[in-house]
C-alpha cells in the first residue's frame, strides 16, 4: 500500500486544496509586494476613493450636486460593487497572461502537481480582499460625506451576505470561462478583460437602470447574472430605495435571489465547459508556453 495514500485518505481533495492555497498565497505576493506595507495600505485607500470621485464629479455637474436624491445611492452603491467584476472577472483572466507573457512561468504551471482552474480561483483571492476592503472605504466616505442612505438597522445582512457569497462564485466562474478564451488569443489579449468588464458596466445596470438603454440593447442585461446580483445586493442595504426603481420593481428579493441562483448554475456549468474546450485547444495547438507580445 501507497504510505502517502494511507496518510491521506483522499488525494484529490487534497490536491484542490494545495492548488488553491498556494495559488491564493502567490496572488498575494504579486498583488503586494511591489511597495512597504505602508504605501501599499496608502493606496489601498486613496485608490477606490479617486475612482468613486469620478462618478461623484459627474453626477454632481448633472445634477446641481443634488445628492439627496435617492438616485445617487443607487448609482454609487452599484458602481462601488461593480469592481468585484472588474477585479475578480477580469483579474482571473489577467492571471493567463500574466503567467504566459510576462513571467513565463504558464507552462511550469501545468506540469506542477496542480490543479488548474483551482490555481486560477485561487489568484482570485488576494484581489477579492482588496477589493473588499476597497468598496468597504468607497461606501464609508459615501455615508459619512456624501449623503448615501444607508441604516445599519435596516440592513439585511443575511441577504446580503448571502448574495455577496452567490456573486462572487458567479464571477469567478465567468472569469474562468475568460481565462480559457485567454488561452487562445494572441498579441494584446490584455485589452479584452477591460472590454468585457466595460460591457459588463453598461449592460448591467450598474450605474443607472436598464430602461434608459434602447429597447433592443434592454434584453442583454435581463441575461447577465450581474444585473440581479446589484439589485439584491443594493435591496439589501437600501431596501426602499432599490426597489423604488422599475427595472425589477415587480420581482421580489425571493424572486430575484431565485433567479440568480439559476443563472449562477448555467454560468458554472457554462464556464467549465468553455474552459476545458480552450484548455484542450490550447494544448493540441501549443500554445501553453507559446509568447505572443511584442
Amino acid at each position: 500500500m501507497n504510505p502517502s495514500a494511507a496518510a491521506n485518505p483522499n488525494p484529490t481533495s487534497h490536491k484542490f486544496w494545495h492548488s488553491f492555497r498556494m495559488a491564493a498565497w502567490l496572488g498575494w505576493q504579486i498583488e503586494s509586494n511591489w511597495t512597504d506595507p505602508f504605501l501599499f495600505a496608502i493606496y489601498s485607500i486613496i485608490r477606490p476613493l479617486a475612482a468613486a470621485s469620478i462618478l461623484v464629479v459627474m453626477y454632481a455637474v448633472i445634477t446641481n450636486a443634488n445628492f439627496s436624491d435617492p438616485m445617487f445611492s443607487y448609482i454609487y452603491l452599484g458602481n462601488a460593487f461593480y469592481a468585484y467584476v472588474s477585479q475578480i472577472l477580469t483579474g482571473m483572466a489577467w492571471s493567463i497572461i500574466d503567467d504566459r507573457e510576462h513571467y513565463k512561468t504558464l507552462k511550469y504551471i501545468y506540469v506542477a502537481p496542480l490543479h488548474f482552474p483551482t490555481y486560477l480561483l485561487g489568484r482570485a483571492v488576494a484581489r477579492f480582499v482588496i477589493t473588499s476592503l476597497s468598496v468597504f472605504i468607497t461606501i464609508l466616505f459615501g455615508v459619512l460625506f456624501l449623503q448615501v442612505r444607508l441604516d445599519l438597522a435596516q440592513v439585511d445582512w443575511l441577504l446580503f451576505f448571502f448574495s455577496l457569497l452567490v456573486g462572487v462564485i458567479m464571477l469567478a466562474m465567468l472569469g474562468l470561462m475568460l481565462a480559457g478564451l485567454m488561452l487562445l488569443l494572441a498579441r494584446h489579449s490584455d485589452g479584452v478583460g477591460e472590454a468585457v468588464g466595460g460591457a459588463l458596466y453598461l449592460f448591467s445596470g450598474a450605474v443607472f437602470p436598464l430602461e434608459i438603454l434602447p429597447a433592443f440593447l434592454r434584453p442583454i442585461g435581463y441575461v447577465i447574472p450581474i444585473t440581479y446580483w446589484l439589485e439584491l445586493l443594493r435591496r439589501a442595504l437600501v431596501g426602499e430605495v432599490a426597489q423604488a426603481f422599475p427595472t425589477f420593481s415587480n420581482l421580489s428579493n425571493g424572486q430575484l435571489v431565485a433567479i440568480l441562483l439559476g443563472l449562477t448554475a448555467l454560468f458554472s456549468l457554462l464556464g467549465g465547459v468553455v474552459f476545458n474546450a480552450c484548455d484542450r485547444r490550447a494544448r493540441e495547438y501549443g500554445l501553453i508556453d507559446v509568447t505572443t507580445n511584442y
